[in-house]
């Protein structure tokens, strides 16, 4: 079973983001082949936290060079070849899958060009989040098409429009 350990800081708000976070993980692994982490008996945590863009400047810096805020950052702690055995090799039961870090002021500030709700796009990130830890990425055309894909299908289960169409307003 997948288990999401939440914290919010400052600025989020005040809000039910657990039952976002676990809603749109549940929905990110369902259309995967890793769907059986949904069902197995062992515990595999994932932490979410939803934090401040200094927060995730810092840790886009440290782990990835580059010194500005981003939307949203996954740290996986299961390589992708190791995922199917995982929770087989779990010496007591526990797995952690990994990290996803969400940025308020761009999460909202990216909600407000869409025009759509900050937990719609939170969800989105969860989402896109999640897939990373899976091993999913975008760094080539092909890869990042069926990410996407993969996306778009768990956000209209939850009824949310795709993330990827271009508004022409």
């Amino acid at each position: 079973m997948i288990l999401i350990e939440l914290s919010h800081e400052e600025p989020w708000p005040d809000g039910d983001w657990q039952a976002l976070a676990e809603r749109a993980a549940r929905a990110a692994v369902e259309r995967t082949p890793y769907a059986e982490l949904l069902s197995t008996p062992a515990a595999v945590e994932v932490s979410v936290r939803l934090t401040s863009d200094q927060e995730v400047r810092i840790l886009n810096h440290q782990y990835r060079g580059k010194d500005r805020p981003t939307n949203v950052l996954s740290f996986p702690m299961v390589q992708r070849d190791l995922l199917q055995s995982v929770t087989l090799n779990s010496d007591d039961g526990e797995v952690l899958l990994g990290d996803v870090a969400a940025a308020h002021g761009v999460c909202a500030a990216e909600a407000a060009e869409k025009g759509i709700t900050v937990p719609d796009h939170l969800t989105h990130l969860v989402v896109h989040g999640m897939l990373h830890l899976l091993g999913y990425d975008h760094q080539d055309e092909g890869e990042g098409d069926a990410m996407e894909a993969i996306e778009r299908d768990a956000l209209a289960s939850l009824g949310l429009s795709d993330p990827y169409l271009i508004r022409e307003d």
